[in-house]
């Protein structure tokens, strides 16, 4: 049938329904999902739910984004179903007395992206059988080519004193051929799943297995009031990160660039590089592994 979810059989349509009952809990931190055919951004769509006021705890999942956002304001697009784009609520700066959170410093909220690396690492491990590894702060490599990125941007709260609520967003090549690749403008090649031999490519249960990791993730740190190394995030952090100990080239927001070694992440969730003008703590940039 034209314009059916199920012509394509290696791309069969999520359900709404099922992941819901799997992922929504009373005392989880996923209170709501919402699955989209169609969407411009997922992250647009969530931050636009923050700023009305949605409590912690929203996913939104789109089958097929338009308008997808990575960093420097660059557009991503996928075919249907070819791949896992979806953004969670979190809103780490209010505490949770039932579960013993307490509220986090926004000095810590910069160890968010991180963590959702962490899970997607930790997903697509145990779900496609695949090793994959991250590059500071969250691209996923399957060897050198990315497979999956994270964008987190911080939506700010309604009155004045309320800290800022965070969007986590979350774009992960699952069945993608060669001819639909997106092109990396900093010159990454891309992958997916499918491409790179993944035991798994069934998106369902690796939305599921990313969710709970994310969820895992979150519960650690928020307990540990967003401390990263009290939680065990750091130590799982550069378990898992290609660029420690790596030569690299930095491209900086402001257009500057910088070479170094890669020396570790500071409990921040800075990458530490030692150049030829002495050691600096990078906390945004596009970093560049020189082979």
């Amino acid at each position: 049938m034209p314009g059916s979810p199920y012509t394509d059989l290696d791309r069969p349509p999520l359900s709404a329904a099922r992941l819901g009952r799997a992922l929504v809990a009373p005392h989880g931190p996923w209170a709501r999902l919402e699955l989209r055919t169609e969407t411009g951004s997922t992250n647009a769509d969530v931050a636009e739910a923050a700023a009305a006021g949605e409590p912690e705890g929203l996913v939104v999942v789109a089958e097929r984004q338009t308008a997808g956002r990575g960093r420097r304001g660059r557009v991503w697009q996928s075919p249907a179903r070819a791949g896992i784009a979806t953004s969670v609520l979190l809103r780490p700066g209010d505490p949770v007395p039932d579960r013993g959170w307490p509220a986090v410093p926004t000095t810590g909220y910069g160890w968010l992206p991180l963590l959702a690396g962490v899970a997607l690492v930790e997903a697509v491990a145990r779900l496609a059988e695949l090793e994959a590894a991250l590059k500071w702060p969250n691209d996923l490599l399957i060897g050198d080519a990315k497979c999956a990125g994270v964008l987190a941007e911080a939506v700010p709260g309604g009155a004045p004193a309320q800290p800022p609520a965070i969007v986590l967003g979350m774009g992960l090549n699952v069945t993608l051929r060669a001819d639909e690749l997106p092109v990396n403008p900093t010159g990454l090649p891309a992958t997916s799943l499918q491409l790179s031999g993944a035991a798994a490519t069934d998106r369902d249960p690796l939305l599921r297995a990313l969710l709970r990791a994310l969820a895992d993730w979150y519960a650690r740190w928020r307990s540990a009031g967003g401390d990263a190394v009290a939680s065990g995030l750091r130590d799982a952090y550069l378990a898992s990160c290609a660029t420690v100990g790596r030569e690299v080239r930095v491209l900086l927001p402001n257009g500057d660039e910088v070479t170094g070694t890669a020396t570790g992440v500071d409990p921040g969730g800075q990458l530490l590089l030692t150049t030829p003008a002495g050691n600096q703590a990078i906390s945004a940039g596009d970093v560049l592994h020189v082979r």
